[in-house]
């Protein structure tokens, strides 16, 4: 038998070995590639479940300062007084705030403020989309919750980082407070300039009342 005939023999007879060795390394590439799969996702789950209990409780806002009115027997405001840090911030609720202010503040800020739960897909979609079409940041998609977040705990860097904190912030702060906790939180320390915190404070610094409600 000629080298040539022999060695198409020995083709003959390894192919068919092959053939059925093949689809058991596809099946142990792919259980590998699953193993590593679910190994990243786990590592993955367990840092971000370190990393948010690492964060602490949530900051709800107790032991907020605010200023001290001094006011007459018949209420008029006869002297306020800024609180220990220099800011003039005074409480406010949705009852002492003119609903036509809260309906351009939910439209303007956050429009889907009673249905999401501190978060809301939909702004950070557009958000994201507004970022990708422009190149840079339109809007950021924060929900008044995660503003409030923000508020309670100042962060100087703007960054993914800081933008994912305040987003678990939110959330913890939903499901610990009712919308109108947050959204009174929202109205005693929004900035108004300076050292103005609050609707009422700016009502009080600008129009020389301390309460917002028309008339």
């Amino acid at each position: 038998m000629s080298p040539l005939a022999s060695a198409n023999l020995l083709i003959r007879a390894i192919a068919p070995v092959r053939g059925r060795e093949s689809p058991s390394r596809l099946r142990r590439g792919l259980r590998a590639g699953l193993i590593a799969a679910s190994t990243a996702i786990i590592a993955v789950v367990c840092a971000a479940v370190y990393w948010v209990s690492s964060l602490g409780p949530a900051p709800l806002g107790e032991g907020l300062a605010f200023s001290t009115l001094v006011v007459d027997r018949g209420g008029k405001l006869l002297r306020p007084y800024a609180t220990p840090d220099g800011r003039w911030r005074l409480p406010a609720t949705r009852e002492n705030v003119d609903p036509r202010f809260l309906e351009l503040l939910l439209a303007y800020e956050d429009k889907r403020f009673n249905a999401h739960h501190g978060v809301d897909p939909l702004a950070l979609g557009r958000a994201l989309a507004q970022l990708i079409s422009h190149g840079r940041i339109v809007s950021g998609g924060s929900t008044i919750t995660m503003q409030v977040a923000r508020l309670l705990e100042p962060r100087s860097a703007r960054s993914f980082k800081a933008k994912l904190r305040q987003m678990v912030r939110a959330v913890e702060i939903e499901r610990a407070l009712s919308k109108d906790e947050i959204l009174a939180l929202y109205l005693s320390l929004a900035p108004y300039g300076g050292n103005l915190e609050g609707i009422r404070a700016a009502s009080l610094a600008y129009f020389g009342k301390a309460r917002s409600r028309a008339g």
